[in-house]
């Protein structure tokens, strides 16, 4: 995402796949949020949540009826809390290490099938 945010001015094609990207993020968003009857709080994390925020902005405009409401300034600060003081739905931003979580997921699955007697 990173190259796509560095070549949108120049190449329409790194354009068109952000927008993409962003639109089909706000269909997920505004599917998820009808089944939950509504959001209180929306979290970006991963690489790009935590450090995109021209993706994060893009997501998020659009979503006024939801209760979500970004401030620009701090959205670019990439905050832990990125949504305007007086928003309905609080907008998060949490870091994550997705490398540590595969080696806990995989420790716990290899030490399971050792306490069964399977090979791991």
């Amino acid at each position: 995402m990173k190259i796509l945010l560095d070549k949108r001015a120049e190449e329409p094609h790194a354009a068109q796949a952000i927008e993409l990207f962003c639109y089909t993020a706000q269909k997920h968003i505004g599917a998820l949020s009808a089944v939950l009857g509504g959001l209180d709080t929306l979290v970006f994390t991963g690489g790009m949540g935590e450090r995109a925020a021209p993706i994060r902005w893009m997501i998020c405009r659009g979503l006024d009826y939801l209760g979500i409401h970004l401030d620009p300034g701090i959205n670019d600060t990439h905050a832990g809390i990125i949504s305007t003081t007086n928003s309905p739905c609080d907008v998060r931003v949490i870091p994550t290490n997705e490398d540590l979580m595969i080696a806990r997921h995989t420790q716990k699955l290899i030490l399971k099938k050792q306490a069964k007697g399977d090979k791991p």
